[in-house]
Order: structure tokens, then C-alpha cells, then sequence
């Protein structure tokens, strides 16, 4: 059996041609991880991470590699995947025929080489004409409808390509699904499309939403998904949906001799089908289709990302078949992201839940891809001087994947005599005038008024409601705001005492008895709450969701978990703030202090904003408070196994292992009853050293203390 080859950290500043085999099939594993996480997060959430051209790179980059290195193409690549696993909440149905994804073309060259990859298969003549069927990408949620002796019976998501959701009863609320197809009808076929919503009632919900104080939405694909999979059909027969047919599955008894013709059928049957469709003879009529779409695309009523190209013949279709995640006879043309030219009229300053101050140009407003676009943010003011913007210059903006808007840059050329350059505030911009500081080694600048700055009190409580925290429905957005700024909500725990000033509630405006009874029933539904989500829900800095897991399996309940912070506080105030004073205070793994820095993704970093942020006697009266008015539900800890045979050992693994991922690695020691350390020092009994070992590796040597390579460990795991 071949060696399989260690792990190397990826390098994605080399070429896929210069990696070497390690180093492939590091990255490999990174981007399989990195995919499925945004897939997950596109498919199921119907929240997207990042940006379209963001998504496209990476998928670009594990191609490009997986084409160097084919042996290193697992069961689990990207490349053979589709979409993620259908989300709770809906039953499964699996698809007569898998619900594929579809490769990528982005420039003019990309098509060409797609055509001459099907005149190879299909061992065609130069001479020989392929008729295309070029049709604009509508960007929505693709859903497949079964239709048996033409009454429709389920419909489902892509979900993960071969089982979907099952969202039958919401599609049948969009007046564009026919119930019951027209004319003849085949004894069975599933049509596939796209349900979408079209922008200016994407902006109307938005307001509806923003008005209620509910979720807004980030762009019709988002609103359209988010409208269709409501357990409550109700609400998506409440929302303006529409619904383009544009392909076939499985099919009894029916099947078209061209795609073209499919088109027409589908028309006949009483579907809705997009009309930027086009029967192309050739690739530069194809290519001319694509130009003209993405010259109209601003003016267009709702969002296309590209044009797809499929091929016309049904039997070419055939003999070209499917390469693990798409078809070989279709590709989807992408478009660019859009851009344009405005005025920059001013740069204001946002500040965030941590007090991060945010500078947003405030932008002379400009359609940008569909959208009117008013302001973008600079991200910080290391970014403003990057760019070289002023206040009155001519800027490009962009909008990254079509959805957030970006500064690309200014025009030299236009810049006025009177642009002003920005400096950046030395106070924060609340009534309260705080200091701005900036902390050693940060991008960021903070305001230092902590929860007592009103504009971090809103976002606080905006963030303690969000949807991974406690996920109080009918209390966000404007609410929070307004509810703030009239003194009925300062802190989260007033959120809960809310039920006291009912009165005061229903007497306000838009405000009645059944509103103020719903939400007030949606807040006592939170009181008792998960232990990830109570951390979480804090909003501590640098305290994510899967950190906030960590420290609840850690700790196990409230209390334990309030104590030992409070305990760790205490010892960090004693300490120096030389760095190697913190190693050496995160090494006492019987410490508080050090028990916290060593809880997995933690680290000295992570552990001082923890401390920090229970430094300030606010914060801890703020805890305690909500403490007083919830229930936080117990977390199954991670113990170890008292009486193992490492029972009373102290272990640090670092560099890459290649067998074990780093959780597993530390959940097995664990088990055997060893304490698994962050860094090493000379209590520190074992340091398992994997692949691109570093300073710790280093310092077990110069403290003598035993080295085993991974090998050794799992021999001594398994004595």
C-alpha cells in the first residue's frame, strides 16, 4: 500500500503546476472543508459567507489542483458534490434523477473551450455546426416539481443534489406553478426551475420587515429561499413569489428531441419560462446573446448572475452524459461583478456591539447591478489610506458578488481642488465623547466606553436577540431602536421585564394587544436557553459560535462557567502584560487563567478578551442580571477519564497530525484521562509533534521534555 503522504499546511500563493503532492493534498483537505462550510451556509441557511466571485475562486482553485493531482480526488471533493444536506425542519424526498450543479465559464475563452471539449467527445467535424440554447441564470432557489398524470404530487429543494426538502404545500401557493399541467400530459415528469422574487418587491418586503422589526434580507436570492422554506406556509403565500421553468428529470411516457422544443412544451403545460432565451447557431452567437444580457442585466426587473448554455440535441445531450457534480453538454457563462462611478460625499463612522469603529462612505446615490446603492463601508482607516480616498473624489464602487458594496478606488483624474482628506475621530461619536484607543498589533479602533456608549448598547442587544443567540422572534431592527431610545431597554435583561410595562407597550404606535402578547410570549419562550447560545448571546469579543460550544462543553453549566471566569479574571489582573508572563500564566493548567486559555480554539489572545470583558463590573452585573430572569440549560462537558492510564498527565500536540484532526486527537487524550495543554512548559509530560512542528516542538527539547511522534502516541493510546 502507497505511504500516504503528511500533511503540509496549504500554500495558496504557489500555482496548482508548482505544488508538490503534500502540499496538494493539504490544500485539497482545506478547501473541502472551506467549500462545504459556505455550501452549508448558502443551501441550508440561505446566508451566504461570502461572495459569489469568492465561492467561484475557491471551487477554481480545487479544480485546477484535482486536474494536476487526479489521484488525490476523494468521494468527498467539492468537485463531486452538490448543493448540502437538506435542513431540518422539512421532510426528505429524494429526486428521480439527481439535481446537478452546473461548471463555471467567466470569460469568452472559458465557452470556446467548452464547445471544443464536446466536439472531442462527440468526435465531431469542424465543419459540423452544435446548436446551443443560451439562457439567462436566474439567481434564486432551484426547486424540482413532480407532476404524475399531470396533477402535481411533491415538490422538493436541490438540497444535496439527490434528496431535497419537501416544500410542497409553499409551491402551491405561487400562482406561476400550474396544479395541473395542460393539454396531454406525460404519466410522469419532474419540471425543474427557479423561484426568485424580483427586486422592487424584494425592497418593499424589506421595509415591511425593517418596519416590523423583523429579519431584513440581504438580496432577493436570499429573501426568495428564506420566503419558500417558512414552516408556516402562510408566510410564503404572504410573499410576492415567482417561479421560471427551464429543465427536466426523470420523465414516463415523454421526452423532447431538443431543448428548444422542451422550452415551447413547457409553455403549453402553463409554466412561466424566461424569455431572455435564445436558440444559438453557433459559439459567436451564443457569446453575442451573453454580451447583450449583461449590457441589459441593470435594467432587467430581477437578479441574473450569468447565461447558461446548454446543448441542443437531447441526443447529444445523452452521449455527452455527466462528470461527477454536472453535465459535460451544459456550462453557466458568469458574469462579472458590476461597477460604477459616483461621488464620494462624506465618510461617517459606525460604531459596532465591540465598540469597533467602522468608517462608511456615504456615497452619491448610483444603480449599481440593479440596486440603488448609498453607502459602503471602508472597513477601517489602515483601508481609507490604503485606498487614498477623500471626500469628494469620483470613486469606483463595486458590488462584491452582487450583493455588498464595495470602494474599489478613486479617479485621479476627477479628483476636485477641494477634496478633503479624512482624519480619522479621537472620540467615539456617542452623546458620551469616550476615548478612541487603539490596541497594539490591531487593525481596528475602538470606542472605550464599553456597554455604558449607547450606539454599543443597541448593538449588544440587537446581537443578544440574533437568530444563533436567543432568537427572539418580532424583536429586532427598528424595535431595539426605538424601545432603546424611549427607555424601556438598556440592557438584555430588561428585555425580559419587558412583560411589566404591557401597558406602556400597547399604548405605543402600530402597537395593539395581540402584537405586544406575541412578542411577549416570544421572549418568555427564551427563558430557557442552551449554554452555547447564553455565551454567545454576551457578544464577548472574539466569543463566535463554535468557541462559545467550546467553552460551554468545557464548563458544563452557568455558574461553573461564571466562577471560573471570574477566578481567571482575578489572576490575569496580578500578571504582567509582558507576553511571556501570559505564556507562562496560560501554562498553569491548574489555574483558572490557564484552564481557559488551553479550552480548544482559545488560546492567550482569546482568554484576555474573555477577562476583559468580566474586568468591567458592568458586564458581570449585566450577566448576573439575565442569570436572574432566564434558565441556561447544562452543556454535556468534556471530561476525562479519571484513573486512566494518563491519568494526572499533562499533553500539547502541535504541528499537522495525520490521522487525527486536532479535536479528536485532544477528545481521545481526554479519555484517557490526560489534561491537553496549549503550550509547553516543564509540567507539560508529553508534546506529540505532527507534521510542520514549530516553537513548541523546539521548547520540548530545550525543557527535556518527552517527544512522541504520532505514530508513538496512538501505540501508547492503545496499550
Amino acid at each position: 500500500m502507497a505511504k500516504k503522504p503528511a500533511k503540509k499546511k496549504p500554500n495558496p500563493l504557489k500555482s496548482a503546476e508548482d505544488l508538490d503532492l503534500m502540499e496538494a493534498s493539504a490544500e485539497l483537505a482545506h478547501l473541502a472543508r472551506e467549500i462545504a462550510k459556505h455550501d452549508r451556509a448558502y443551501h441550508e441557511k440561505d446566508a451566504p459567507t461570502v461572495s459569489d466571485a469568492q465561492y467561484d475562486a475557491l471551487r477554481r482553485r480545487n479544480n485546477a489542483i484535482e486536474a494536476k493531482f487526479p489521484e488525490l480526488i476523494g468521494a468527498d471533493s467539492p468537485s463531486r458534490q452538490v448543493g448540502a444536506a437538506a435542513a431540518t425542519g422539512f421532510a426528505k424526498v429524494r429526486h428521480g434523477k439527481p439535481m446537478l450543479s452546473l461548471d463555471n465559464a467567466f470569460d469568452d475563452q472559458d465557452v470556446a473551450d467548452f464547445l471544443a471539449r464536446v466536439r472531442k467527445v462527440l468526435d465531431l467535424a469542424e465543419a459540423t455546426p452544435i446548436e446551443l440554447v443560451a439562457e439567462a441564470k436566474i439567481d434564486g432557489l432551484s426547486a424540482n416539481l413532480r407532476y404524475e398524470d399531470g396533477e402535481l404530487v411533491v415538490v422538493a429543494t436541490r438540497g444535496d443534489g439527490s434528496e431535497g426538502e419537501d416544500i410542497t404545500a409553499n409551491m402551491r401557493t405561487l400562482d406561476d406553478v400550474p396544479k395541473k399541467l395542460k393539454g396531454k400530459a406525460p404519466k410522469l415528469i419532474e419540471i425543474r426551475g427557479e423561484v426568485y422574487m424580483e427586486r422592487k418587491a424584494f425592497l418593499a418586503l424589506n421595509k415591511r420587515q425593517e418596519a416590523a422589526g423583523e429579519k431584513m434580507f440581504a438580496n432577493p436570492r436570499n429573501s426568495a429561499a428564506g420566503s419558500l422554506r417558512q414552516l408556516d406556509v402562510t408566510i410564503t403565500a404572504s410573499r410576492p413569489l415567482q417561479f421560471f421553468a427551464y429543465a427536466w428529470g426523470e420523465s414516463e411516457g415523454w421526452e423532447p428531441d431538443t431543448h428548444w422544443h422542451f422550452l415551447q412544451q413547457l409553455k403549453a403545460w402553463g409554466f412561466k419560462v424566461n424569455p431572455l432565451a435564445r436558440k444559438c447557431r453557433n459559439l459567436a452567437e451564443a457569446l453575442e446573446f451573453y454580451h447583450v444580457v449583461g449590457a441589459k442585466r441593470a435594467d432587467l426587473p430581477y437578479d441574473i448572475d450569468g447565461v447558461v448554455y446548454k446543448i441542443d440535441r437531447v441526443d447529444w445531450q445523452k452521449d455527452l452524459g455527466f462528470v461527477s457534480r454536472a453535465p459535460r453538454w451544459a456550462t453557466a457563462h458568469k458574469f462579472p461583478a458590476e461597477q460604477a462611478q459616483t461621488e464620494l460625499e462624506d465618510i461617517i463612522i459606525q460604531v459596532g456591539r465591540t465598540g469597533t469603529l467602522t468608517p462608511v462612505a456615504v456615497l452619491k446615490p448610483v444603480t449599481v447591478g440593479g440596486v440603488v446603492v448609498t453607502r459602503a463601508t471602508l472597513h477601517n482607516a489602515d483601508e481609507i489610506e490604503r485606498l487614498g480616498v477623500r471626500i469628494g473624489d469620483t470613486v469606483n464602487i463595486q458590488r462584491a458578488g452582487d450583493v455588498i458594496p464595495q470602494v474599489l478606488g478613486f479617479v485621479p483624474e476627477l479628483r476636485p481642488k477641494n477634496a478633503r482628506l479624512f482624519h480619522f475621530p479621537k472620540h467615539c461619536p456617542c452623546p458620551l465623547q469616550t476615548d478612541v484607543v487603539r490596541e497594539e498589533g490591531a487593525v481596528a479602533f475602538r470606542c472605550s466606553g464599553g456597554l455604558a456608549c449607547p450606539y454599543q448598547q443597541v448593538q449588544r442587544l440587537h446581537h443578544f436577540v440574533s437568530r444563533l443567540a436567543f432568537d427572539i422572534e418580532g424583536l429586532g431592527g427598528t424595535h431595539i431602536e426605538n424601545f432603546h431610545a424611549d427607555g424601556l431597554l438598556d440592557t438584555p435583561g430588561d428585555i425580559f421585564r419587558l412583560e411589566k410595562k404591557r401597558k406602556e407597550l400597547i399604548a405605543r404606535e402600530s402597537w395593539g394587544e395581540q402584537s405586544v402578547d406575541k412578542l411577549i410570549a416570544a421572549i418568555d419562550a427564551r427563558r430557557k436557553i442552551a449554554l452555547e447560545r447564553f455565551i454567545y448571546g454576551l457578544g464577548i469579543k472574539m466569543i463566535g459560535e463554535a468557541t462559545a460550544k467550546n467553552l460551554a462543553r468545557e464548563y458544563g453549566s452557568a455558574d461553573a462557567w461564571l466562577d471560573d471566569m471570574l477566578q481567571a479574571t482575578k489572576e490575569r489582573a496580578k500578571q504582567p502584560s509582558d507576553v511571556k508572563k501570559k505564556e507562562r500564566a496560560a501554562e498553569e493548567v491548574g489555574s483558572a487563567y490557564g484552564r481557559l486559555a488551553n479550552v480548544t480554539d482559545i488560546g492567550i489572545t482569546t482568554a484576555d478578551a474573555v477577562v476583559n470583558f468580566f474586568a468591567e463590573k458592568h458586564n458581570v452585573a449585566v450577566v448576573r442580571d439575565v442569570l436572574k430572569q432566564i434558565e441556561v440549560q447544562d452543556a454535556q462537558r468534556r471530561t476525562t477519564n479519571s484513573g486512566g492510564k494518563l491519568d494526572g498527565k499533562t499533553v500539547v500536540f502541535t504541528g499537522t497530525l495525520e490521522t487525527l484532526s486536532r479535536d479528536e486527537a485532544k477528545a481521545q487524550a481526554e479519555s484517557l484521562g490526560a489534561k491537553v495543554a496549549g503550550s509547553v512548559s516543564k509540567k507539560t509530560d508529553y508534546v506529540i509533534v505532527g507534521a510542520d512542528a514549530g516553537s513548541k516542538a523546539k521548547k520540548a527539547e530545550e525543557l527535556g521534555v518527552a517527544m512522541l511522534s504520532e505514530a508513538e502516541w496512538l501505540k501508547l493510546a492503545k496499550e
